[in-house]
Order: C-alpha cells, then structure tokens, then sequence
C-alpha cells in the first residue's frame, strides 16, 4: 500500500514517521524548504516513545509517485483549498481520502471535490508540536489515529491495510465502527474547550477558578451537544459525562492548541471548529449564546491580526 501524506508537520510527521520507522510505504508532499531540510537532517522524532532520525521519501508535487493507495491529510482547516490543490494529482480513480482534520466542514468540502466514495471520517489525538528547528516534539503518552466508512458499512481494503500498517507502527487507534459519532465526540469537546479557553484567555483549570467559570463550560459543552443530537450523533450520558469530567478538572493546566495559536498572533481554525458549530445550530433552530460570544470575540481577532493590529494597542 502506497499512502501520501500532505506535510511532514507535527501530526503528519509523527504519524507518517511512525509508519515508515516500521516498514510502511509512505511519502510526504512537503514545500521546497521543508524538502530540503528532511534531506539534509533526516525527520526527527522526539517522544517517550523513543526518539528517531530517519531519512524518509519526499515529494514537491502531487504527481511525483502517484497515484497513491491512501492520501492522508493533516493540514489545519484554513489550508484546506490550498491542501486539496496539491493533492488532487496524487489522487487516481481507487485512492481513499483519510482527512484527519477537526469538525466536519472539511467533510463535504473534500466528498465533493473528489465524490464521496473516496473520502472517509478520520480523526487524530495527538500530542504533538513542530519545534522552531523542524524537529516533531510528541510531549503526551498517547498517540492515535481513528478512520472509518463514514456509511458504517464494511471497511474497504485500502482501510483494513492502513490499519495494520498504524498498529505495526505503534500508534493506537485505527478502524472505527462509528467514525462520524467519533468525529462529533471530538468536537464537542474541542470547541467547548477551543471557544472557552480563547474567551477567556486562560487554560481549563484557570477558567474553573472563575465564580461562574464552571458553569459557563457546562453550559456551553450542552449547546454542543444539542447541535450533535439535531445530526443525530447524541453521544449519549455516557459519552457527556467523559467531557464533562474532563473539562471541570480543577487545576488542569490543559488548554486548547487554538488559544496558544491565538497568543502567538497566528491563524487559528475559528470558522471550522466554532463558526461551523455555531451555522449548524441555527438550522436546527438551536440557541448557542456561549458560542455566539466566544466566535464574536475571536472574529476580532482575526480582522485584527488581518489589519496587522495584532501586539498593538487598540485605539
């Protein structure tokens, strides 16, 4: 099985890195100075996992190698036009599509680019960030990666090999019987904790600290849940109480990657993790007011940022 990874960035890189280290055939599509610089130094891991260097195949354009069995894609949710642009050459009449991007927007962006039947759900929990020197830094115990038919009928062949291939590798995870209700787990706890934290400016722990702190997430991962059951993806008491549990942890100093994104002054992923939340609860004629505040706010960020305000005081 032939799989392209669009970048060698922090989950690409991990994942990717991790499947080669352990005989897999992949291949990343990266831009000229990345190129350059995995040639020279090799792709480096960093992880309690062991660490690794390891020269690995690289490509600057799509059509180098392909078609490919598995194209897997890391980019974040802003890059995606860009993303698709430099994978469509790749892409041959039975190539599978594993997004591994947060919500589900991207979803119906990429079905109906290249049609449904060759994008399936996938997700990444991944404690990963990209060093200043290109180096893949893993700082959690956990790494995974979840894919599936979003129809929920039986696995395609490209997906039971991509699943052996990620547990060979290491990496847990793997095919899941009900990608889209994972998908929307997922994202009911990033954009709780993605449109909190960057209110708020502060990590989940110092958000319980405020009076009404605690209060305000619940009521928020409710509005998120309600937008999940109108799609018919409810996760359940189950399911609610795991995020729950998690994001009133008192002392937690976890934050979302958005708010360390937002305090850097670069781009963050507000229009697909919250606005899109936010534009599917309206339809179902959901009242989402947490979200409504936590979008409000981080829409001036980015027409700050935009403007080039960013790190100046407002006037």
């Amino acid at each position: 099985m032939k799989t392209l990874i669009l970048g060698a960035g922090a989950i690409g890189g991990y994942v990717g890195g991790r499947m080669h280290q352990s005989g897999a055939d992949v291949t990343f599509l990266v831009r000229q100075a990345r190129h350059t610089a995995l040639q020279r130094d090799g792709l480096v891991i960093k992880s309690p996992k062991g660490d690794i260097t390891q020269k690995v195949k690289t490509v600057l354009g799509g059509a180098e190698g392909g078609p490919y069995n598995v194209v897997m894609l890391t980019c974040k949710a802003y890059d995606l036009d860009s993303a698709i642009a430099a994978v469509t050459p790749a892409i041959g009449p039975d190539t599978t599509v594993v997004p591994l991007l947060n919500g589900m927007r991207h979803i119906d962006v990429l079905a109906g680019r290249f049609g449904e039947e060759r994008v399936v759900g996938g997700l990444a929990r991944v404690g990963v960030a990209l060093s200043a020197t290109g180096e893949i830094l893993h700082t959690s115990p956990f790494a995974a990666i979840s894919f599936g038919e979003r129809d929920g009928k039986p696995p395609r062949k490209a997906l039971v090999e991509l699943d052996a291939a990620i547990k060979k590798a290491g990496i847990d995870g793997g095919l899941h019987k009900n990608i889209v209700q994972d998908l929307w787990d997922k994202w009911i706890m990033l954009c709780t904790l993605a449109s909190m934290c960057c209110l708020m400016r502060g990590t989940s722990g110092d958000i319980l600290e405020a009076d009404e702190g605690q209060a305000i997430v619940l009521e928020t991962v409710e509005e998120c849940r309600k937008v999940a059951a109108a799609a018919g993806c409810d996760p359940g008491e189950k399911g609610m109480q795991n995020v729950r549990s998690y994001l009133t942890q008192k002392g937690s100093r976890f934050a979302a990657s958005m708010l360390h994104d937002l305090e850097k002054g670069a781009m963050v992923e507000a229009d697909h993790v919250v606005g899109d939340m936010i534009t599917r609860g309206r339809k179902a004629g959901i009242a989402v007011p947490n979200l409504r505040l936590a979008y409000a706010h981080l829409q001036v960020y980015l027409a700050r940022r935009a403007r080039g305000g960013i790190g100046k005081p407002a006037l």
